[in-house]
């Protein structure tokens, strides 16, 4: 049985033609760098060439997999420097204009930037029904694992299975939607390298450990959840990275509408873990803890473990 995977971590000139308005002069090349810093600025890491021939663009995104066009902008220099940039992954979209006065984008290019978004999501909606049907072939083929002696990350972790399995010398996770249906899975290596079925979903899906409780803790990796849950007793939801903590924690809060919410984020040397935590409790009027050491996880607080292990 051959499983396709996708890796996680396995684991903003002088000679230039010159454009002229009633306010201010601009050459092509300032134009496509402040166009470009806007979009940096908005969180849409690109630092590749800009065309501003009034077309969309669909481009690779720094930071998403590779060969991926999540991202996609339009920019036209026709009397008034005016554009429209977008990530299709996280949903920033933002319209932009050089200097006073500049005019909106046209209706024919929102509407070329709709429809290319319309295809996208199509395709990705696609995807994510073909793998979440092969992760529902493979989820009961996979061997039910009971002990944490079982397999050498759980060890390492000091923690139980808590519903994963194993398949090979891998440790299977599986995730779910709101909608309680499996529709990915995350591989767990010895060394604790992680993967995650190729073109399956995961923003605002999760993995749960523990029945219904007074409260339910956020956290993101499976061993800080696995941690959590046997220190604490609590329904611990996994939310699998720092980026996915806000859409998991919307979905649990409408899910649970009046329970008490705890995100139990890391703290990241890089603060990652730290603000996308606290921007989940934010949005949803919850809570958040997080470990006093830097570098730490929970997982690593409770059990005396490190983030290595």
């Amino acid at each position: 049985m051959t499983l396709q995977i996708k890796n996680r971590s396995w684991g903003a000139s002088a000679n230039a033609p010159t454009l002229a308005n009633s306010s201010a002069n601009y050459t092509t090349c300032s134009i496509e760098s402040q166009f470009r810093q806007a979009m940096q600025a908005a969180g849409i890491p690109y630092s590749g060439e800009v065309i501003a021939d009034g077309k969309l663009h669909r481009v690779h995104i720094e930071g998403h997999k590779p060969g991926t066009l999540n991202g996609a902008y339009t920019l036209h220099l026709n009397g008034r420097p005016a554009g429209y940039f977008q990530d299709y992954k996280t949903g920033i979209s933002q319209t932009w204009r050089s200097g006073n006065g500049c005019q909106s984008v046209s209706y024919a290019q929102i509407k070329q930037i709709t429809e290319s978004r319309f295809q996208r999501d199509a395709e990705e909606r696609k995807k994510h029904e073909e793998t979440a049907k092969r992760a529902n072939t493979l989820w009961p083929k996979f061997k039910p694992i009971n002990l944490k002696s079982g397999h050498a990350y759980l060890t390492a972790k000091r923690i139980q299975p808590h519903g994963a399995r194993l398949y090979g010398d891998a440790l299977v996770i599986p995730i779910f939607n709101e909608s309680n249906q499996l529709v990915n899975l995350q591989f767990i290596n010895p060394h604790g390298e992680k993967r995650f079925l190729s073109g399956g979903r995961k923003r605002g899906c999760f993995h749960i450990i523990g029945d219904l409780s007074q409260r339910i803790l956020i956290c993101e990796g499976f061993a800080t959840g696995a941690s959590l849950f046997e220190e604490s007793g609590q329904r611990v939801v996994v939310a699998f990275d720092a980026g996915n903590l806000l859409p998991v924690a919307k979905n649990v809060r409408d899910l649970s509408p009046d329970t008490e919410i705890i995100i139990c984020a890391d703290n990241d040397v890089s603060g990652l873990g730290q603000t996308k935590g606290r921007e989940a409790a934010l949005a949803i009027g919850g809570k958040v803890m997080i470990p006093q050491e830097p570098g730490k996880d929970w997982n690593d607080m409770l059990t005396g473990g490190s983030r290595n292990a």
